[in-house]
């Protein structure tokens, strides 16, 4: 499988979060999946690929021009994906994957996990989509995501449209047997 590994590029992160990081890199390379991601060096990005990469598996960047201008760019990488906007790289990004694991992140994981879980809403993305929960870091956004059901801002349906793991072992497990998602969901955005 080809994996999207949505991830912090911070450097400032605790240990934990390296080493998970670095675990579900690891796995990947041992399972045979690609890893696909935004070809940067720090933070949990770096950590993934580099360990990807150091056990024999195979790492596909996406990034910008941009980014690459400014000396951003994983040259280590299996193969490298240049686009022209950041919007280009995650329609690629989503294109080229199987599934998609999130792991903890700012604004930028955040913004890919919202545009994905929004294809999948309106089933243009019927991939796996899992959040690896490391240390409880979205503890507060899963139970966001509840509230907004309960206030009817989202169906209960679309909760189904991402799974949770603690783990980086159940996270690919999840991605292995989690079945695609049926198209006719788009029946249910009209809310």
């Amino acid at each position: 499988m080809n994996i999207a590994v949505y991830c912090a590029s911070s450097s400032k992160l605790r240990p934990v979060f390296y080493d998970t990081a670095a675990e579900l890199g690891r796995l990947m390379a041992e399972r045979g999946h690609t890893l696909l991601n935004g070809a940067g060096t720090m933070g949990l990005m770096g950590a993934s690929g580099d360990a990807c990469l150091n056990a024999g598996g195979k790492a596909i960047g996406v990034i910008p021009q941009f980014m690459v201008d400014e000396g951003w760019a994983h040259q280590g990488m299996t193969s490298l994906v240049i686009t022209q906007t950041m919007h280009e790289r995650k329609a690629r990004l989503a294109e080229m994957s199987d599934a998609c694991i999130v792991l903890p992140g700012g604004l930028g994981t955040y913004d890919e996990f919202f545009d994905i879980v929004t294809l999948k809403q309106l089933g243009l993305y019927l991939k796996p989509i899992i959040i690896l929960n490391t240390e409880g870091f979205y503890d507060r956004l899963l139970a966001h995501l509840a509230y907004a059901m309960d206030e009817h801002m989202l169906r209960t349906e679309h909760a189904e449209a991402w799974r949770v793991a603690t783990t980086p072992a159940e996270a690919l497990d999840l991605c292995e047997q989690t079945p695609l998602f049926d198209a006719d969901i788009r029946k249910l955005a009209k809310v």
